[in-house]
């Protein structure tokens, strides 16, 4: 990925000083390549993008969740308190509780929020909703819950099919994520094409119903003051999941699509170039979208002292319109 063009720039007081470079892809409509940037057919580990995959995958395998609790399931919390208390009722439907999740305690990803909990904990951490959804599902098929991390067990081995089949590849490593479980390489090509399966799934399918959740409570999914929150509600029908070192996914109710790998990680980059893709396949001209809300989103302040004197922003002509065969 070397070769990878800069996609995000960072200018204070006048001067570029830092370039973000990475991978980006846009589909149309009908699947075809509409927009590109870099190598976007190369390997990633879609980290937390992948888990709306990871929730077809419990639907499946017999979980019962709806609404709120399975767009936590699918989702990356900020640690807010209705959160945790989501967490901990798939828990206890479950007969279950906080002893028995396995990902790490972390503190919650609001600031505001981490402000005033006593510490750490695996409720407060982002992946708990998945979690407890992981130990339920477990649970409802008979399976084990204190291996339901190994990449063996019968649950993980449902998540890579579903991976496999939604995204079109066959995964080409396996890794571990920030919260213990198994993540699975493939594409960030692959990554978009599972985006828009999900939403042009049948109504009432696995996948629809992940999908539906998700767009219809985009707070659970990431936090009251979360950039995916706002792209949501921005530019209704449209679903977007972040993943950690520079992921962005989503897509449009018309099967439009795009992801994003930023090369160095850095998180603040996504959004910038998540919100260009939508310009380029032109989500943005939509019916019912919020144009001044994505504009909004589409820059990052920087600040010197007490006053805004840069900007973190797309880069100008990053995306190729007519992409090799």
């Amino acid at each position: 990925m070397d070769g990878n063009p800069v996609l995000v720039e960072v200018e204070r007081s006048g001067f570029v000083e830092s370039w973000h470079r990475g991978a980006a892809i846009g589909l149309a409509g009908d699947g075809s390549v509409a927009v590109r940037a870099g190598a976007p057919e190369a390997p990633i580990f879609p980290r937390s993008a992948n888990k709306p995959m990871q929730a077809v995958a419990m639907l499946r395998s017999g979980l019962a969740l709806e609404g709120e609790l399975l767009a936590l399931a699918a989702g990356s919390h900020s640690g807010e308190d209705f959160h945790v208390e989501g967490a901990e009722k798939i828990l206890a439907g479950a007969g279950l509780g906080a002893a028995d999740l396995r990902c790490p305690e972390q503190w919650p990803l609001d600031l505001e929020v981490a402000r005033t909990v006593g510490g750490k904990s695996r409720l407060r951490m982002n992946c708990s909703g998945k979690h407890a959804a992981m130990l339920a599902t477990c649970v409802a098929a008979g399976w084990p819950t204190a291996t339901y991390l190994d990449p063996n067990h019968p649950l993980q081995l449902a998540v890579r099919k579903v991976v496999a089949d939604l995204t079109g590849e066959r995964p080409v490593a396996v890794g571990v994520d920030g919260c213990g479980a198994p993540l699975f390489a493939v594409s960030t090509t692959g990554v978009a094409r599972a985006f828009r399966a999900l939403v042009l799934a049948e109504p009432g399918s696995h996948e629809r119903r992940v999908a539906d959740a998700m767009r219809a409570h985009p707070h659970w999914t990431s936090g009251t003051r979360r950039e995916e929150r706002r792209l949501m509600d921005a530019a209704p029908g449209l679903l977007v999941k972040c993943g950690a070192e520079g992921v962005d996914a989503f897509a449009y109710a018309d099967g439009r699509a795009g992801a994003v790998k930023i090369d160095d990680g850095a998180m603040r980059a996504r959004t910038p170039v998540t919100v260009a893709l939508l310009r380029a396949l032109e989500i943005h001209k939509a019916d019912g979208v919020d144009e001044a809300a994505l504009a909004a989103l589409s820059e990052v302040p920087l600040h010197g002292g007490d006053a805004t004197v840069g900007t973190i922003r797309p880069a100008p002509n990053a995306f190729t319109r007519d992409p090799p065969p």
